[in-house]
Order: C-alpha cells, then sequence, then structure tokens
C-alpha cells in the first residue's frame, strides 16, 4: 500500500460489498479514493459514516461501466477535479451481464491507462476476477448448470489482464496490471 499513497484511486462497484470495502481501506490508508457506482447515494452513506476527517478522502461519482458514455463522463470529471488516474480497482460486476463484467474492465482501464500513461505514472489496474475465471463449476446431477455466462465473462477477465500486461509492457511504461 506504500506504492499507493498520496495517489488517486478509482473504484468501481464502489456502492457494496469487495468494493466498499476496497474504498474503505484506501481512504483508511490516506488515499484520495473516487469511487463509481450505479447506486451513488450508497456511497454518499459510506462517506458518511467515515470518520470526519477523512470524509473529504471520498468522492462518489454516479456511473454504469457497462455503458461508455457514463465511463466517459466520469473519467473526464475524474481528471478535471483531480488531474488523473493513478489506481484503478475494477471491481464491478453483476451475475449474467457480459457487458459489465467485460466491457465494463475495458472501458475503464482504457480510460485510466490513458490518464496514467500522458502523466507517465507508475500506476496499477487491478481487476477484481473470480475464482469462475480460473475454473468452471460443474452442475449437480440432474440439472443445469447456473453460472451461464458469468463464468465465460470472468475467463474473460483472466485472457484481458494478459493482454493488458503484454501491452503496458510494449508500449515501454511501467503501469502494473494485477488480477484476483
Amino acid at each position: 500500500m506504500e506504492r499507493w499513497q498520496n495517489k488517486v484511486a478509482v473504484v468501481t462497484g464502489a456502492s457494496s460489498g469487495i468494493g466498499a470495502a476496497v474504498a474503505k481501506d484506501l481512504v483508511a490508508a490516506g488515499d484520495k479514493v473516487v469511487a463509481l457506482a450505479r447506486r451513488k447515494n450508497r456511497v454518499e452513506e459510506i462517506i458518511a459514516s467515515l470518520p470526519q476527517e477523512r470524509q473529504s478522502l471520498l468522492t462518489a461519482i454516479e456511473c454504469d461501466v457497462s455503458k461508455l458514455d457514463s465511463v466517459n463522463k466520469a473519467f473526464d470529471e475524474i481528471i478535471s477535479r483531480f488531474g488523473g488516474v493513478d489506481i484503478l480497482i475494477n471491481n464491478a460486476a453483476k451475475q449474467d451481464v457480459l457487458q459489465t463484467n467485460v466491457m465494463g474492465i475495458i472501458y475503464c482501464t482504457q480510460r485510466a491507462f490513458k490518464s496514467m500513461k500522458e502523466r507517465n505514472v507508475d500506476g496499477h489496474v487491478v481487476l477484481v476476477n473470480s475464482i469462475l475465471g480460473h475454473k468452471i463449476m460443474g452442475a449437480t446431477p440432474g440439472s443445469a448448470p447456473i453460472t451461464n455466462i458469468y463464468s465465460p465473462s470472468k475467463y474473460a477477465v483472466t485472457a484481458i489482464t494478459e493482454i493488458y500486461r503484454q501491452e503496458f509492457h510494449g508500449l515501454g511504461t511501467k503501469v502494473k496490471i494485477t488480477v484476483s
């Protein structure tokens, strides 16, 4: 976390679950965190629950990562208000929604990487995956699989990570990428 101190971190899917927890942890570490979520009011509740001296470190911006125009609007605002992105935690995901699980990662990573590269920042992109991105769960005997398109969308995250790793290196940057 020391490498990330005094940086601008963007967390997608920050209104609940893993995204909310990561946003809180980054704020506790003293980072400026921009929380992207469809449910901006939920992030505002998180802000209100923080100690008074930490509340200014968390900013809520409404964003549906499955929609390119929403991502562009959010990242334009981030760049305007904070100067750029240093860390991206791509966490937003939905069961059975390929557009969010795959395209949301692509849209946000493209914008964050562009910000990092233009400012020559040794940034970091984190892709929150699932065990189902590495192993297919079998159906119980006599029933159909219940994960539908979710597993393939998470397998795509595994492949996307390697493509971005090669791209970031090939473009001569020191931007790191991690997948969970």
